[in-house]
């Protein structure tokens, strides 16, 4: 779902209303999609609610974004970054620990027609992706973003988005040919 141009127009001239909105519109994915970078649901949150912060300073500025969604995207992937940067400084992690992606279980609609196990067997398929896999493939296949914004908000080449893709088919097909 995407937020209409006279909501945007209402949001920057200050009302409320269409901010909430716009919040209630983009809150979801961009939680999941922090959620992905940090390890704890407060941080994401936290991440996600700084982002609005920023877009509600910036809200008279909205009509330059040529792609609402994809801005926000990469403004939290730019604020997740900055805080394990800083969150490193402090904490010394690993890359290892930084790049644990969590991703939502996968659920079906044709959940009567695959099996429990058969779902379980793709979802760890799925947790054994090298990070950057993961991070494509969950954008790509779980929430349903193009390969084109996908090359935008993480900074590589649809060709890389392909290669990350097909990687990951083929461990879950493995996976699930394994039976």
């Amino acid at each position: 779902m995407q937020t209409d141009l006279s909501d945007i127009q209402k949001m920057k001239q200050g009302d409320e209303i269409s901010f909430r909105k716009f919040v209630e519109t983009y809150s979801d994915d961009l939680f999941y999609y922090a959620r992905g970078f940090v390890k704890t649901k407060e941080i994401a949150e936290e991440i996600v609610s700084d982002v609005f912060v920023t877009v509600w300073k910036k809200k008279g500025e909205l009509d330059t974004v040529r792609n609402i969604r994809t801005w926000l995207f990469v403004l939290v992937h730019n604020e997740a970054i900055s805080y394990l940067r800083k969150e490193a400084d402090v904490v010394r992690i690993s890359l290892e620990e930084i790049n644990e992606y969590c991703i939502p279980s996968i659920q079906s609609p044709d959940y009567d027609l695959i099996s429990r196990e058969e779902i379980e067997q793709i979802n760890q398929a799925i947790s054994t992706l090298p990070p950057k896999c993961k991070l494509v493939f969950t954008l790509a296949k779980l929430h349903g973003l193009p390969y084109k914004e996908i090359s935008q908000i993480l900074n590589i080449s649809i060709k890389t988005i392909n290669i990350h893709i097909a990687k990951a088919l083929q461990t879950i097909s493995a996976v699930l040919h394994k039976k």
